[in-house]
């Protein structure tokens, strides 16, 4: 298994409270030499508030070996034009260490945050895919720019806006998904899937991964080395005291993500649709702090993985092992101490394991 970190280092998802500790854009290259010192495969960065390709930019441009991508950037408001050429420069800057995660959003954000026009994000995703495609086949083999599809005409490519070929014009690009629907998309033409946090492994190898298969299948495409990636729920702390304000947090985080319509899917796999539903209508109302509450330590543990620092290596690997290709994780890093303790912590995860899809 495969591990990425996001920064900085210990970052947890925030769900219902702010992060403790902010990306610092000041300091992204010296944390990814860190990071690369580490032994860590990849660094991805979030699209919350920085722009994702310049804090790639920075961890690439700063490292050597270690992988970077987008875990993951909006597509959708940017024209695949411009998303093509952003993948295409930090491709040709890392020396084809980069990965294109792309994101769908929700349809609140689709229209109040970025003013667009809803519209349905599976078909839209696979078209925006093709259409990222059919430019970086126009500028790395001289093929004429034709996409026509519902969205998108793009048939223009003048010489002052190609940047040419690069040395590692395969750039994988991931989609994130929750549902069957996108999970199909993914297999149809992405490289791989990056899995929500709320994804179980029971919805994972239930509902996605045969909706990739079915895309793959829908496409006579094979999944060799199709990825499965996931940021996923964790508590951790060095030790029992500590790790009650983390499982605090956490649940907050899944009572969070289960009043969000658009994660339904996975609550519903384990019977929870109804608490879903529930859940929803107090985040309606605003009534945030009442919402954990309903958070079983059962459904807490469903959810998220839960150990003190000595436990939660080995606790996400038998977790995920043949769930997912690639993990998040990290722990703060203040001193030699920590860093140790999570070069340790890293090199367990990375076991060889079961292949996830062949």
């Amino acid at each position: 298994m495969k591990i990425e970190t996001l920064l900085p280092l210990g970052k947890t998802d925030p769900g219902l409270r702010a992060t403790e500790t902010p990306l610092d854009v000041t300091t992204v290259a010296e944390d990814a030499r860190l990071v690369e010192e580490i032994g860590y495969d990849s660094l991805v960065v979030e699209e919350t508030k920085d722009d994702p390709y310049v804090v790639m930019a920075l961890a690439g441009g700063a490292t050597t070996r270690l992988g970077v991508g987008t875990a993951v950037a909006m597509a959708f408001p940017r024209s695949p034009t411009i998303t093509a050429m952003s993948a295409w420069s930090i491709q040709k800057l890392t020396k084809g260490r980069f990965t294109l995660g792309l994101g769908s959003q929700v349809k609140g954000h689709i229209r109040r945050r970025f003013g667009l026009e809803y519209s349905p994000p599976g078909p839209w995703m696979r078209e925006y895919v093709q259409a990222i495609r059919a430019v970086w086949d126009c500028w790395q083999n001289g093929t004429p720019l034709d996409h026509h599809g519902e969205r998108y005409q793009i048939n223009l490519m003048v010489p002052l806006f190609n940047p040419g070929p690069i040395e590692h014009p395969d750039i994988p690009i991931h989609i994130a998904a929750v549902n069957k629907y996108m999970s199909q998309v993914a297999g149809e033409v992405a490289d791989g899937i990056r899995a929500h946090p709320v994804c179980t492994p029971k919805h994972i190898t239930e509902t996605m991964l045969p909706a990739v298969r079915d895309g793959a299948a829908k496409a006579g495409r094979t999944l060799t080395d199709f990825a499965v990636s996931m940021k996923p729920l964790v508590a951790t702390a060095a030790d029992d005291q500590a790790l009650e304000e983390k499982v605090r947090d956490v649940r907050a985080r899944v009572a969070f993500y289960a009043s969000t319509p658009g994660y339904r899917a996975a609550f519903a796999a384990h019977g929870l649709g109804d608490l879903a539903d529930e859940l929803a209508v107090l985040s309606k109302q605003q009534r945030w702090e009442e919402m954990p509450g309903f958070i079983t330590d059962e459904i807490l543990h469903t959810y998220a993985t839960v150990g003190t620092y000595d436990e939660i290596a080995d606790r996400l690997w038998e977790r995920y092992d043949g769930v997912v290709s690639d993990i998040e994780f990290s722990i703060p890093v203040r001193g030699p101490e920590d860093k140790e303790r999570l070069t340790d912590m890293v090199k367990r995860i990375q076991r060889e394991g079961t292949k996830v899809l062949t």
